[in-house]
């Protein structure tokens, strides 16, 4: 496999993947190759049967680099699966209701990773396009927030949000190698508020939960903000109906759990 962007959920990915025999080349600080050396990338892309991207929107130019700089090789490219690594912020604010992978995206804050998504589908016929929402797992859950100090719970009923365990990202990926091409929602089964997270996490610390605050008396930054200005619960089934896949940890306190 060829990662593009060796992050925090990719290179558990690749660990998983090295375990089972394969062979990563990846860029980013932690891969064998530099993004900007032409003549190795494309190297790579020729060589490569699984080709992975997880490098978000450029901040500078709201570009996905990899569209822009790869796409043409990637789509030319013997490779017989090639995926993407999107977020469920496609879809914008749902006001609290389901959304599942036939609704609308691009209405949202998160216009650039829509119009990366889009590129993405139109490039090849072989994508398969991940979803996902919040991610956690190991050193980045609320657990680590409520031990660092930096948790925060905010005043404003009815917000909902989804999240996944980086556990079962990967496991999903690898469901989807015997599976369809398209796009799939990548959620657990219990979508919750941000509080009621928090809450589950301090009791599982034995540690009293941070006041309740606005976003102003939590001095919370734009990009923040941003995360709370959207309201959706993401619908799964879809990746549990082809991709044969079902999360290892449905819901936060299962996930919380297995953090301790």
């Amino acid at each position: 496999m060829l990662i593009f962007g060796l992050g925090y959920t990719a290179s558990r990915l690749a660990e998983r993947l090295r375990e089972q025999g394969w062979r990563i080349d990846a860029t980013g600080s932690a891969g064998n190759l530099d993004f900007t050396d032409v003549q190795s990338v494309r190297a790579a892309i020729g060589h490569a049967s699984h080709i992975l991207s997880s490098v978000p929107p450029s901040r500078e130019t709201g570009e996905d680099d990899v569209l822009t700089r790869y796409g043409a090789a990637v789509a030319a490219a013997p490779a017989r699966w090639i995926g993407y690594l999107s977020s469920t912020g496609v879809y914008g604010d749902a006001g609290g209701a389901w959304v599942d992978e036939s609704a609308p995206i691009g209405g949202g804050r998160r216009s650039a990773r829509a119009e990366a998504d889009a590129g993405w589908q139109k490039l090849d016929e072989r994508v398969r396009i991940f979803r996902l929402p919040g991610i956690y797992g190991p050193g980045r859950s609320a657990l680590d927030k409520v031990r660092d100090g930096s948790a925060h719970r905010i005043d404003l009923p009815g917000q909902v949000f989804s999240r996944i365990h980086v556990t079962d990202i990967c496991r999903a990926v690898e469901a989807s190698f015997d599976a369809p091409p398209g796009l799939y929602n990548i959620g657990d089964d219990r979508p919750a508020s941000h509080n009621v997270v928090t809450e589950h996490a301090c009791r599982l610390l034995g540690i009293e939960p941070p006041p309740l605050q606005t976003m102003d008396e939590a001095g919370l930054s734009p990009m923040a903000r941003g995360f709370y200005a959207e309201n959706r619960r993401v619908a799964n089934g879809k990746a549990k109906r082809v991709l044969g896949w079902k999360p290892l940890y449905p819901d936060y306190k299962a996930g919380l759990k297995s953090l301790l």
